[in-house]
């Protein structure tokens, strides 16, 4: 059987495989459709995915039922006197269901008793972008966790700073900020070049002399070093530096910024966390592509091949000597769950995790190697080394 790359993925000559379904049901709108497909095309298309072939996109279907290995979702859009038609099998099936409501006070009513139970979603508090990346992350093409890094001059900018803290966690973002995030008696600079390494956007609020701090000017350094995006908020009269050139950008006005107070206005506020959302899956995107053109390259500069990539983003990689080994790379920090997730989807298989070691902290490495010595059925391999350790894969 030949095998084809399409956007990264293998399927066989001529056709495409399907590797996630999508569906809308309950009753949304044209517009809300509308709106869902414009933001989840934006979102994949980092990935090599196209909707409607890679990625298939039902909209009210009569019944709608996904392969058993295919990942699928469903964003249910509710109203008064839906109908539960349909939900059933997919609930028993165990596919992700995201019930969406049009508010907040609407949820009772609008949803079937059967999706109560399941959190939620409001088009009118989260609007279309979230429910998007969160329909995403249902499929594992997003990660669930939503892990942020704000990168900031204390003396220009700790109440903004602090104020993105309490509004990105109660959006549900894991937000690192160096006041919050480091327990005492740790080693400041390690823990918070870990939680760097772990984040799927650097938040740069751009002060005046923002890069003549030694410490923002590293963070922003070594958040391009791992590959992770960074959403630059200027401060008024602060004109970028060539260095954010390949930031997303987005400016503060004068009137935007409270001269007592220096807190942002809500209008910049909801500016800022529409445009994360994009951001955050832009970043993740590219740090799985750059994992992956990493261990192209690496495995084929010992002879080997890669096949292509499956569901889950599974790398299939022959190597020179005919062994088939199933990867999985991880972007940010690796853990246990990895290791359980790559068995169970790869069965009886040659297995591998792959993940960049660069900045984790030391203890957190000797937990790596733990676990790598005690679990036989996957393995641990650092991305700098693969050509190495791909080319000894026999070897004991």
């Amino acid at each position: 059987m030949r095998v084809r790359v399409y956007g990264s993925r293998r399927c066989k000559a001529g056709e495409v495989m399907v590797l996630y379904e999508l569906a809308l049901m309950g009753v949304p709108s044209d517009a809300q459709t509308g709106e869902l497909e414009q933001y989840v095309t934006q979102i994949i298309a980092p990935f090599g995915l196209r909707l409607g072939h890679e990625v298939t996109w039902r909209i009210r279907p009569a019944n709608f039922m996904p392969a058993q290995k295919t990942p699928a979702a469903v964003a249910f859009f509710g109203s008064a006197g839906v109908s539960d038609d349909g939900l059933d099998p997919l609930l028993t099936a165990g596919v992700p269901i995201l019930p969406i409501a049009s508010a907040e006070g609407r949820i009772s009513a609008e949803l079937p008793a059967k999706l109560k139970s399941l959190n939620c979603l409001t088009w009118a508090g989260h609007g279309p972008q979230r429910i998007a990346t969160a329909l995403l992350e249902c499929v594992g093409l997003l990660p669930r966790q939503r892990r942020v890094f704000v990168s900031y001059r204390r003396d220009d900018a700790r109440q903004a700073a602090l104020q993105l803290f309490n509004v990105l966690s109660a959006r549900l973002f894991d937000v690192f900020l160096d006041t919050h995030g480091i327990a005492p008696a740790e080693d400041f600079q390690a823990v918070l070049w870990h939680r760097l390494c772990d984040s799927d956007v650097l938040v740069m609020l751009d002060t005046p002399g923002y890069f003549e701090s030694r410490w923002t000017n590293a963070e922003y350094g070594r958040a391009l070093a791992k590959g992770i995006s960074v959403l630059r908020i200027g401060w008024p009269g602060v004109n970028p530096s060539p260095r954010t050139a390949t930031a997303s950008r987005l400016d503060l006005a004068a009137t935007e910024i409270d001269a007592t107070t220096g807190q942002l206005a809500e209008p910049a506020i909801n500016r800022i966390c529409t445009q994360l959302e994009f951001v955050r899956g832009q970043s993740h995107a590219v740090r799985s592509l750059n994992l992956f053109s990493n261990l192209r390259q690496a495995v084929e500069c010992i002879g080997g091949k890669v096949a292509g990539v499956g569901a889950h983003n599974a790398i299939y990689l022959t190597l020179p000597g005919g062994r088939d080994i199933v990867v999985y790379p991880t972007v940010g920090v690796p853990t246990s769950m990895n290791l359980n997730e790559a068995a169970d989807r790869a069965p009886g298989q040659s297995v591998a995790v792959v993940y960049d070691h660069i900045g984790l902290h030391v203890s957190w490495l000797k937990h790596l190697a733990w676990l790598g010595k005690n679990i036989q059925a996957v393995r641990w391999v650092r991305a700098s080394e693969a050509a190495w350790t791909f080319a000894g894969w026999e070897v004991p």
